[in-house]
């Protein structure tokens, strides 16, 4: 059990059935009045964030997130197969349990597998992924504004913005999370 007093980012804790995550947490003691504690939460599950205020001798069930490593394997229509490295067991995840972030990953790619009480809600991809780009135009002469980007296509199908330079070809660093190009690798 946990104590809304005991909050810190990160803790995962059940409530009404949920699994709730605090993103941000603030202790507020007011002149007049009771002490309570402001949150920021995550549904973990649904991933929906919402603020809620708690008193901070409420007590909580403690949630266990577990977070393993597998390995992404191959896909078969809406099912995905990741390989567990410990037992070699496959895994099959929806493709709905994936994020708008999987499109960077191709196979045989490590990624965290996400679950409570044995049910998959999520799967993380590494943060940085090195990508070939497949087709993207070329940069002409001239060009060069200050951060000029253009579309380009990388091996897995997402389509991301690269500078000028970038040309079909190489290979380049995205983070996972904004999809953002970084660097050339």
């Amino acid at each position: 059990m946990i104590s809304a007093g005991d909050f810190r980012n990160g803790v995962t804790f059940e409530e009404d059935g949920n699994v709730l995550q605090v993103v941000e947490f603030q202790h507020v003691k007011p002149g007049k009045g009771a002490a309570f504690v402001r949150t920021k939460i995550k549904n973990v599950i649904t991933g929906s964030v919402i603020e809620k205020s708690y008193n901070p001798t409420a007590k909580f069930p403690t949630a266990f997130v577990e977070r393993k490593d597998m390995e992404y394997s191959y896909n078969d229509g809406d099912l995905y197969y990741f390989m567990d490295q410990e037992t070699y067991d496959m895994v099959p995840i929806n493709g709905s349990e994936l994020g708008d972030n999987f499109k960077f990953v191709k196979e045989n790619m490590v990624c965290k597998i996400l679950s409570y009480k044995g049910k998959v809600f999520g799967v993380e991809p590494p943060t940085f992924v090195e990508l070939q780009i497949t087709q993207t135009d070329p940069g002409f002469a001239g060009n060069t504004a200050t951060n000029a980007t253009k579309p380009a296509t990388v091996e897995t199908g997402a389509e991301i913005r690269v500078p000028l330079f970038i040309n079909e070809g190489d290979m380049v660093r995205i983070d996972t999370r904004t999809g953002e190009y970084m660097e050339r690798a």
